[in-house]
């Protein structure tokens, strides 16, 4: 019997009620071991996300994204793994890529699922939903329409403001003046403006902000930290700002 300790071996809290809860259902009744898990009650009051709810609404949206296309290649399901072992280590990359098996076999009503996450899961955190599933994406080095078009309906649906969206969207999937969409703001924007967008973008997206998340999901936020950090250097270079 498998002990998902840690992905899910404690606070599971709101993804255990609702179309998230559905889909998990195979993991109560065959898979975890009832005392590894603690499904606490969640209130709106409640302001941060567990990594053990983080986690499991992670592996359904990584499902959805990847059944987009009509089908799933072993190859995929292999650069995900990968993704896992290099971003959590063996032990976490196992556990999630058995759940993930699991999940890519069930319909996955994407709307839902996404709508239960809006409600309960912390903006933060969100955010990070978003940039992990563009970053899954590109594990085989590519990024297919289908692939996209379905990571633009989860932003959508997960209540993602339209300038975090396309901010996010252009680390990985670079437009015209991507730098600059990066920091939220136009081309036209003065210097002083530009290191205005930096510094709040940077504390938007600093680590610390998905701290709540443990050390696993904390590491990837790295990532999204240092594209920020080189988007302005980039733009600072090009301009020769001081």
């Amino acid at each position: 019997m498998a002990r998902f300790g840690k992905w899910i071996g404690g606070g599971l809290g709101w993804v255990m009620g609702g179309p998230i809860g559905g889909l998990l259902g195979f993991l109560v009744g065959s898979i975890v071991d009832s005392t590894t898990v603690r499904t606490t009650p969640y209130t709106s009051s409640d302001m941060r996300t567990t990594p053990a709810a983080f986690g499991v609404s992670l592996l359904v949206l990584i499902a959805a994204v990847m059944k987009a296309d009509g089908k799933v290649m072993k190859s995929e399901l292999d650069y995900v793994k990968d993704f896992f072992v290099r971003q959590f280590g063996r032990e976490s990359a196992a556990e999630a890529t058995m759940m993930l098996r699991d999940l890519l076999k069930q319909k996955i009503p994407l709307r839902d699922v996404c709508s239960q996450i809006s409600r309960n899961m912390d903006y933060s955190s969100r955010l990070q939903l978003l940039h992990l599933l563009y970053n899954v994406s590109l594990a085989d080095g590519t990024i297919q329409k289908s692939e996209i078009d379905t990571i633009d309906a989860i932003a959508g649906y997960m209540g993602i403001s339209e300038s975090d969206f396309v901010s996010i969207k252009n680390m990985f999937v670079p437009e015209t003046d991507s730098l600059y969409k990066i920091l939220e703001i136009e081309p036209s924007a003065t210097d002083d403006e530009v290191k205005k967008a930096y510094r709040r973008m940077a504390m938007k997206y600093h680590p610390d902000k998905v701290s709540h998340l443990g050390d696993d999901f904390k590491k990837t936020a790295a990532d999204k930290f240092k594209k920020v950090n080189d988007a302005y250097y980039k733009i600072k270079k090009e301009r020769n700002m001081v």
